[in-house]
C-alpha cells in the first residue's frame, strides 16, 4: 500500500514538475522565495493592526508562535524522523526532473516547511479575521495553495509532501485561532 501511494505520488510529481515552461518558471520561483511575499507580509500586518487595534499584539505574537511551530515540525522533527529525500536528491529521477534556480534545497523534503507555514498562516487568518475580509480570505487561500504548488513545479518536493504539510499547518493554525478567539473576545 505504501509502494503504491509513492509510486502515484512519484507519478502526480512528474506530471506536475514536466509542465514547467518560460512563462511559469519564473513565477513559481518567485512564489517560493520568501523574501519576495515581505509586501503582503506587511499589508497583512497593517489589516491585523487596523482590525485588532491594541489586541494587534496578541495576534502577532500568535501567528509568531504558529510560525515557529509550523516551521520547526516541518524542518526539524518531521523531516529528520521520516528522512525521505526529495525529488531533487532522488537519484532514480536525476534526469527526469526539471530544477528552478533556486536549486536541489536540502537532502529531505517530507513534508514541506513553505507549504505549512503558508497554510498555517492562511487558515489562521481566515479563521480570525471577520467577514468583512472575506475578499482576504480568498487571496490567502490562493496564495498558500501557489506557495505549495511552486514547490512541486520547483522540483523540490512531492504532493504528497505539501498535503501533508498543508493539513498540518492548518491544524496548528485552527487549535491557536480557537484559543487566541477565546482569549481576545
Amino acid at each position: 500500500m505504501l509502494e503504491q501511494i509513492n509510486d502515484l505520488d512519484t507519478q502526480l510529481f512528474l506530471l506536475i514538475n514536466g509542465k514547467h515552461n518560460l512563462f511559469f518558471d519564473p513565477i513559481m520561483y518567485w512564489a517560493s522565495d520568501k523574501l519576495f511575499w515581505i509586501p503582503f507580509y506587511a499589508f497583512l500586518l497593517y489589516i491585523i493592526i487596523r482590525e485588532f487595534k491594541k489586541k494587534s499584539i496578541y495576534v502577532i505574537l500568535a501567528i509568531g508562535l504558529l510560525i515557529t511551530i509550523c516551521d520547526q515540525t516541518a524542518s526539524h522533527l518531521i523531516k529528520n524522523a521520516v528522512k525521505r529525500l526529495r525529488p531533487s536528491h532522488e537519484p532514480t529521477l536525476e534526469n527526469l526532473i526539471h530544477l528552478s534556480k533556486a536549486g536541489p534545497g536540502g537532502q529531505y523534503g517530507f513534508i514541506s516547511s513553505h507549504s505549512a507555514n503558508a497554510f498555517g498562516l492562511a487558515t489562521f487568518l481566515i479563521f480570525l479575521l471577520p467577514k468583512k475580509y472575506n475578499w482576504l480570505k480568498y487571496v490567502l487561500g490562493f496564495w498558500a495553495f501557489l506557495v505549495a504548488y511552486s514547490r512541486i513545479y520547483n522540483g523540490v518536493h512531492y504532493p504528497g509532501d505539501v498535503i501533508v504539510a498543508a493539513f498540518l499547518g492548518a491544524l496548528y493554525a485552527g487549535c491557536l485561532a480557537y484559543f487566541l478567539k477565546k482569549m481576545i473576545d
